[in-house]
């Protein structure tokens, strides 16, 4: 193969997916998640993780057949990370150290309520002790607890992936809302195509919901309150939708420079042809009405791939099912693909694994990804009562055959985060 057709059309590497893993409700790994997600299944259900009388919602996807140590978000996270890479690189070939850098997406969790009811109260009295914070402080210098401190680092996570598997130079770790995933794979795509390394892993990860991690949403009116049945509460482009349902969830991307793939003989499941962001200083949860951050996004997204509106045969939506959050990603998609638009095949995952918040643009890309390997549209399950305002394609309730070459991704976050992926099949 010529030099050149390992290069792009800005004269950059081409970057190759070699590899993939994946943790949803719906199940652990590839075979299963896919089957399911294709038959239109939903892993939303009833929570029993902890107590939810008096919540409004008490419904979400939440993965608890994976087994940890301690049960806070930080080991949850890193369980659903470590399990996903550890099937990424063995769909890669991989074995030994990884030596590569790491990127991963993480949520910005904290010790939960009842970790820190239990701090306080084994904490000196205020009078003794200054503060809450001081208190705090001497009640771990009195009696230290691995545990407690292990689910207050941020930072833990990628540093012990990045032990296990052997990964090179400082572990990035990023949280930009429901971007993230999508957002570390844009790091390893550009760490690749800057020439900084032949290979990097992208991981995104989401083990963090908790019963404040609810009582937080519902306060934003964010969450669905529909809780019976649960499978039927995530209804995204429907007229009656009325928020997502929370969940969690990880998944896993080898990316290679095309030509180092080709040259140790890796199987190719897909090229990163292009990624684009754009901030959106609209509001700090709400994105802006007329949709330009995202618009601006989608378009960047096909600008990097050097692809046309035109090219793009099927759409990944970031589809969460809130009010405002899908009359916003339509009217964007509709102000890039025009009269296309209604005719573009589109699926929401979330109507049936729930958002999966810092985990989603990575588990969105694979399912993406698959969609293009199989030749199989998911559905967007839910979907019998349209909003007659959303005049799309949403390939409804059940899944369609039909072969695609490239697909765009949305991830669009709160806090102004918006990020767009653009994949195809390997070029002949």
């Amino acid at each position: 193969m010529k030099d050149s057709a390992y290069k792009d059309h800005l004269g950059r590497p081409i970057v190759a997916v070699t590899g993939v893993g994946i943790i949803t409700s719906l199940g652990q790994g590839l075979k299963d998640n896919w089957s399911a997600l294709t038959a239109g299944t939903s892993g939303i259900h009833a929570i029993n993780r902890f107590p939810t009388e008096g919540l409004s919602t008490r419904i979400a996807g939440t993965v608890d057949f994976i087994d940890i140590p301690v049960a806070n978000a930080v080991e949850r996270s890193y369980a659903f990370a470590r399990e996903t890479t550890i099937e990424a690189l063995a769909d890669a070939g991989i074995s030994g150290d990884f030596d590569g850098p790491l990127f991963l997406a993480a949520p910005p969790i904290e010790p939960e309520w009842s970790a820190r009811f239990e701090l306080a109260d084994r904490s000196p009295p205020a009078d003794h002790a200054g503060d809450a914070y001081d208190r705090f402080l001497a009640a771990m210098r009195q009696r230290p607890d691995a545990a407690f401190h292990e689910a207050s680092l941020f930072g833990a996570i990628s540093e012990r992936l990045a032990d296990r598997f052997g990964t090179r130079g400082l572990p990035v770790t990023l949280s930009t809302a429901c971007a993230s995933g999508a957002t570390a794979i844009q790091l390893g795509i550009e760490a690749i195509r800057q020439g900084r390394t032949l290979r990097a892993l992208a991981v995104a990860t989401d083990g963090s919901v908790s019963a404040e991690a609810l009582i937080r949403f519902s306060l934003l009116s964010a969450l669905s309150t529909q809780n019976d049945p649960p499978t039927k509460a995530s209804k995204p482009f429907s007229k009656d939708r009325d928020g997502f349902v929370i969940a969690e969830g990880a998944a896993t991307l080898v990316l290679e420079s095309l030509e180092a793939a080709v040259a140790r003989g890796a199987k190719i499941l897909g090229i990163m042809k292009g990624a684009g962001e754009k901030a959106d200083s609209f509001h700090r949860t709400r994105s802006s009405p007329d949709g330009g951050p995202a618009i601006a996004t989608i378009r960047a997204a096909l600008a990097d791939a050097g692809m046309g509106e035109g090219d793009i045969g099927y759409i990944n939506a970031h589809g969460t099912s809130t009010p405002e959050n899908d009359k916003m990603e339509y009217a964007s998609m509709l102000a890039v693909f025009g009269e296309r638009m209604a005719s573009i095949p589109l699926s929401s995952n979330k109507s049936m694994i729930g958002h999966t918040l810092t985990a989603a643009g990575a588990v969105e890309a694979v399912f993406s990804l698959q969609t293009m390997l199989t030749g199989t549209l998911p559905p967007t399950i839910n979907y019998t009562n349209p909003d007659p305002s959303i005049v799309i394609d949403v390939v409804p309730n059940k899944k369609r055959e039909s072969q695609v070459s490239a697909v765009l991704s949305n991830s669009f976050g709160f806090g102004g985060q918006n990020a767009s992926l653009v994949m195809a099949l390997e070029p002949a």
